[in-house]
């Protein structure tokens, strides 16, 4: 989570060693301790007196959205830190509907937006009710992941009950444990020691392209948008590694109509499938923080840091110069990942912090770290001519 300030110093909340510590434009990193989540954060807003929070992961909203309760309860003493939550991420009647993928969907359809059918599923018999009433394909996704990590397309009743399970089921001790250890990430360690279960919620199967569209909003209004089409993933449910600039005139309708309704404020993401044949969308999840396109600068309209800088400073917004004039984008490391040898490293624009080289090596140590690239053996010069930096 970032920490800023209208003057733009931006202090981080995240685990020891993260890479996010080693951008220039950090001032200091405070520390992130997943057993004590809501206390790390609250130490750090203390510490710093943000004008605005901005939330990495989905994880670190709903951190967020539990500090509001804890503070609501505290009455005059947690207003300061309860304005700053919702100037950051929106109307406190909206924590709820983010977080719940159901909910959220439903409300969609309520504002006659295009979106699949999605329930909640509390157990098999349940699970089996959906199929005969929806059919098959079938996507299920589980409450409070992000990356694709929670999500499982099934295509028999068999495969639905087994993914089922797996969703449902609390973190195992082992990987708790590794994340731990590995990550200095403690989140998982006491819902898998209390069993919990996670809520598996149930989507109608939309196939074509996979679309997002990133928004900066100030108190229900989009102030500006990027929207894009997948086209390349790390894997079938993983996070993009190549997207296309678009202009979809059904995509931004429907992303403001719902920051409207959920009067929105900050950087959000918006998940869309457009049909096979007819390019309609059809709108499936929000990711209530800012996402991994949210950064980049694409002219007037489509800088969203700086319009949440103008919406926080009273100023007019001044969009940075575009940073390419390619419409199509390989995400780093995603697409280097994914093939070093795709040929989008070479036609695509290269979103790559060369600007951060200590971000950079970071990053890729982290990679080597977990097993995710043998830097003796990728080639390194598949990144469009690129070079790394020396390690």
């Amino acid at each position: 989570m970032a920490l800023a300030h209208a003057g733009c110093v931006v202090d981080a909340v995240c685990p020891v060693g993260h890479p996010l510590g080693r951008i220039k434009a950090v001032r200091k990193s405070h520390p992130y301790r997943g057993l004590m989540a809501l206390q790390s954060f609250a130490n750090a807003i203390a510490a710093t007196n943000p004008d605005f929070v901005v939330p990495g992961d989905d994880l670190a909203t709903t951190h967020l959205h539990r500090l509001y309760d804890l503070e609501l309860r505290q009455g005059k003493d947690g207003q300061s830190i309860c304005a700053l939550i919702e100037r950051s991420l929106g109307a406190r009647e909206s924590f709820p509907v983010v977080y719940a993928r159901s909910a959220f969907v439903e409300l969609a359809r309520q504002a006659d937006i295009r979106a699949p059918k999605t329930e909640v599923i509390a157990n098999l018999g349940e699970l089996r009710n959906w199929v005969s009433r929806v059919g098959l394909p079938t996507v299920l996704k589980a409450n409070g992941t992000s990356g694709g990590e929670g999500v499982r397309v099934v295509y028999t009743l068999e495969e639905a009950e087994r993914a089922f399970r797996a969703l449902q089921a609390p973190p195992l001790l082992m990987r708790a444990v590794k994340r731990a250890v590995v990550d200095q990430d403690r989140t998982l360690v006491l819902p898998s020691l209390l069993r919990r279960r996670s809520v598996v919620n149930a989507q109608e199967f939309v196939g074509g392209r996979e679309a997002t569209s990133a928004v900066a909003c100030w108190r229900g209004e989009v102030l500006a948008s990027l929207d894009f089409e997948v086209l390349n993933k790390r894997d079938s449910a993983g996070p993009s590694s190549v997207v296309r600039l678009i202009d979809n005139a059904e995509m931004s309708a429907a992303a403001a109509k719902m920051a409207r309704r959920l009067k929105l404020s900050g950087m959000h993401g918006f998940d869309f499938m457009l049909e096979a044949h007819t390019g309609i969308a059809h709108l499936i999840e929000i990711n209530p923080r800012a996402t991994q396109v949210g950064h980049l600068r694409l002219g007037p309209g489509h800088d969203l840091p700086a319009a949440v800088y103008a919406a926080l400073s009273g100023e007019s917004a001044n969009p940075a110069p575009r940073i390419t004039t390619n419409d199509t984008i390989a995400l780093f490391p995603q697409e280097w990942l994914r093939d070093p040898k795709s040929p989008f490293l070479r036609s695509a624009y290269n979103d790559i912090p060369w600007e951060e080289p200590e971000l950079l090596k970071a990053c890729v140590r982290q990679l080597r770290k977990q097993g995710g690239v043998n830097l003796q053996q990728t080639p390194f010069h598949t990144l469009a001519a690129v070079r790394l930096p020396r390690l």
